[in-house]
């Protein structure tokens, strides 16, 4: 049974892709999966078709100012007719990701933004299930999820270096664990739907 997953984010200078493409690597690992990088600077009717035919919206974003990008916002907003329309979005498996210049710069705040989101939705939100990382006096910045969030996947990027630089390496592999779990569920999810008879989730 193959399943269809869209990374829909938003980047203001290309951190956040870097970290999308990461999210995007991991869901692939999983076998029987397709996976789309859809971005949301422009909201078009091919973005809309992308996101109903799939079977989980993996959402992502930079944190400005403690929240979501306004280029994000838009979109939230923009699903209000999508909501409106029998919740269309309804069963779907969710989860989401963001970046930002600070190490802790408030992210935990946009991925609660995110989760509300796809909860208003009637989403099933998938966390991250890795433990945390570089939380001892032998860790390092290597560890995997080395920023210890487990709602979504954080990464951190320096204001004055470039994505060809950041996000690190420990970052965009903690965003291939969050991408390949989301998938995974995705599967089991489909599958287990159709084993117990539930119509399968809105596509």
């Amino acid at each position: 049974m193959q399943i269809k997953v869209a990374v829909a984010y938003h980047s203001g200078y290309g951190h956040t892709a870097k970290q999308a493409a990461a999210v995007a690597a991991g869901a692939e690992k999983v076998p029987d999966t397709q996976v789309r990088l859809v971005s949301l600077a422009e909201l078009n009717d091919e973005l809309w078709e992308v996101l109903q035919e799939s079977d989980a919206l993996i959402f992502g974003t930079p944190t400005y100012m403690g929240g979501s990008s306004a280029v994000f916002r838009a979109f939230v907003e923009a699903t209000s007719q999508v909501w409106g329309d029998n919740m269309r979005w309804k069963n779907k498996i969710a989860g989401g990701f963001t970046n930002s210049g600070n190490m802790a710069g408030d992210k935990l705040n946009a991925l609660i933004d995110i989760a509300l989101f796809a909860a208003q939705h009637g989403m099933v939100w998938v966390g991250l299930a890795e433990y945390g990382g570089w939380n001892t006096s032998s860790g390092s910045p290597e560890d995997l999820n080395r920023l210890g969030s487990w709602l979504g996947a954080m990464s951190q990027s320096n204001n004055d270096e470039g994505a060809d630089v950041t996000p690190c390496a420990s970052d965009l592999r903690t965003a291939e664990a969050l991408g390949r779990r989301i998938a995974e569920t995705a599967h089991i999810h489909k599958a287990g739907r159709a084993a117990v008879g539930f119509d399968e989730v809105s596509a």
